[in-house]
């Protein structure tokens, strides 16, 4: 069976695992009073911190390098340096302000690895000095969503990463130095030197990797698909006919594609893709976000004639459990990981960082705070 992807997106499955251990805790840089006094304490822990970050104050403008502060984690919260970040599509769609939930000023970034800081009350997974990942899509392994083998869409904070804000106060731990709340994004907000995310959106990993490179566990590009394994590349711009009919036509059976994906939030291209997957058994997987007020489309006959159309959220990962085995895959070098970050840039470089991503000149930037 042969299978194909409408657009690519580095997403997979994985098997579970546990929660790991804590390691040893480990000490951290600096820290603000409350009043604002400049000091150097031995420890940042329960002390706000003020810290380079890039701030969205509205839609379709650039962001603003700038220092703000970070409060110290509450229950159930993690607070994390930083260590490396990545720019992805989903950050621009919201600057854009195509996304319905986008709130303004806020903190973006949602691809990232860092080093535990500090932890709130009640936090066990996590202890200061361990490597993590924050992840967009929570894991609380209790709700009727992660217990349920076909799901990942965790609710345990959803409903306040929403909003911009932290589950036990409903209140976002950014602020500028004037004092402006400062709204977070997914539930991550990793364009800032130091951020705050609920434990249950917190996956440890080995202190041996990378966190350059596994920050993304978030050339010209048909070449770089070629790379990794892709055997045809088509532009839809070469042909005078609709996409779905030039890949039906090339699939060895002439019935269409066994799997095919929509990575762009495209609602044209999600229905191209429905349309070119197998009569029979064909399956067409959403991954791509839409813009506000955006609905899809297609003829029922494609789905009385056996093709499935479902969508898939942080690749149907369960975050905590799963992202670790990622990480570890990618020690062992069963993935190319390091062939997709084409730049790397500065932290202050963000807004020419977001210009090539515009460009389509990159695939994926890491920005560094060193």
């Amino acid at each position: 069976m042969q299978r194909a992807a409408a657009q690519t997106q580095c997403q997979a499955a994985a098997p579970a695992r546990r929660v790991p251990a804590l390691h040893p805790a480990a000490g951290m840089p600096r820290s603000v009073p409350a009043s604002g006094a400049a000091a150097a304490p031995p420890t940042t822990v329960g002390q706000p911190i003020e810290c380079k970050a890039a701030i969205a104050w509205e839609a379709k403008k650039p962001l603003e390098v700038t220092t703000v502060v970070v409060d110290p984690p509450q229950a159930g919260e993690v607070r994390i340096k930083i260590a490396a970040t990545a720019l992805c599509h989903t950050d621009s769609y919201t600057l854009d302000g195509l996304d319905p939930e986008g709130l303004f000023p806020c903190i973006l970034g949602h691809e990232a690895a860092g080093v535990v800081e500090s932890v709130g009350e009640g936090v066990t997974s996590v202890a200061p000095g361990d490597h993590v990942i924050p992840c967009y899509q929570a894991y609380c392994g209790d709700c009727m969503f992660c217990k349920h083998p076909k799901s990942n869409l965790c609710t345990s904070v959803r409903a306040f990463t929403g909003k911009g804000v932290m589950k036990a106060d409903d209140k976002p731990r950014f602020r500028t130095l004037d004092g402006k709340p400062l709204f977070h994004f997914m539930g991550t907000s990793t364009f800032s030197e130091y951020t705050v995310v609920h434990e249950v959106s917190v996956a440890k990993i080995p202190k041996e990797a990378p966190l350059d490179k596994v920050c993304l566990l978030g050339c010209d590009k048909f070449e770089a698909a070629k790379r990794w394994g892709a055997t045809d590349c088509v532009n839809p711009k070469d042909h005078d006919r609709p996409v779905q009919a030039v890949l039906v036509e090339m699939s060895p059976t002439g019935w269409g594609i066994d799997y095919t994906f929509e990575c762009i939030g495209s609602v044209e291209v999600m229905r191209a893709a429905l349309e070119c997957a197998h009569r029979g058994w064909g399956e067409s997987i959403v991954i791509g976000v839409a813009a506000a007020g955006k609905e899809i489309s297609t003829r029922p006959f494609q789905l009385v004639t056996g093709r499935v159309w479902k969508g898939t959220a942080f690749g149907g990962y369960k975050s905590r459990l799963q992202v670790p085995d990622l990480v570890e895959m990618y020690q062992r070098g069963e993935t190319m990981l390091d062939d997709y970050i084409t730049h790397t840039m500065a932290f202050d470089e963000i807004n020419t960082a977001f210009d090539l991503l515009h460009s389509g000149k990159c695939l994926r930037c890491v920005l560094t705070f060193d």
